[in-house]
């Protein structure tokens, strides 16, 4: 594990330096109106993802995500990194989703789990992962985890070349934004009738 959270540590940095985020032209940032003499060392800590180890995850189906951006981790702001830790139940999935500002690199913290991504060419890759492994998704492309575990549950580790690298989850995003069902149907060549069961289940 030790070894596992040294790679991880190294494949932050190097993501960092090669970073999509503007360059800044001090050490790093600070809020608004905070003075930087007043800064200390829990600024550059975030102790959020210690209660990820007690999820509630009874009844779920989909994986349960927090992510650390510059939004909740101030200290990001111009560093060109994230990262977002996910909680998958038995038998779980991330629904398809992509982010549009920066590639993700998925570290396995347990397996096997089923990670797949499609290209702009509409291809799918699909990959098994075991605990300890790792695997790119380039940035804007559509991905989504299948947990195949029935008998406990599991975790990721994402880490990112942004400090908000966004994400855009295609379900929600279709049908919960308003646009109009008959558009929807046109789309996907269905009825109506189709599209506002999916509106209704994806507002559940």
């Amino acid at each position: 594990m030790r070894r596992l959270c040294s790679v991880v540590i190294l494949i932050a940095f190097a993501i960092s330096a090669n970073a999509g985020d503007p360059d800044i032209l001090d050490d790093f940032l600070v809020p608004p109106g905070v003075d930087i003499n007043s800064i200390t060392r829990q600024y550059f800590t975030f102790t959020g993802l210690r209660d990820m180890q007690r999820v509630n995850y009874t009844g779920k189906t989909e994986s349960i995500v927090r992510r650390v951006t510059k939004k909740i981790f101030p200290a990001l702001e111009g560093l060109g990194v994230s990262v977002s830790r996910t909680f998958y139940p038995p038998l779980s999935i991330t629904p398809p989703h992509y982010h549009p500002r920066s590639s993700e690199l998925l570290v396995a913290l347990d397996g096997p789990l089923e990670i797949s991504f499609i290209d702009t060419r509409n291809k799918l890759f699909v990959q098994t992962l075991q605990a300890g492994d790792l695997f790119v998704i380039p940035r804007g492309l559509i991905h989504f985890v299948n947990y195949t575990r029935g008998d406990c549950g599991g975790g990721t580790m994402g880490i990112f070349g942004s400090a908000n690298p966004g994400t855009v989850t295609l379900g929600s995003t279709l049908f919960e934004s308003g646009i109009k069902a008959d558009l929807l149907a046109k789309a996907f060549k269905t009825d109506e009738e189709t599209i506002y069961k999916l509106i209704k289940a994806n507002q559940q």
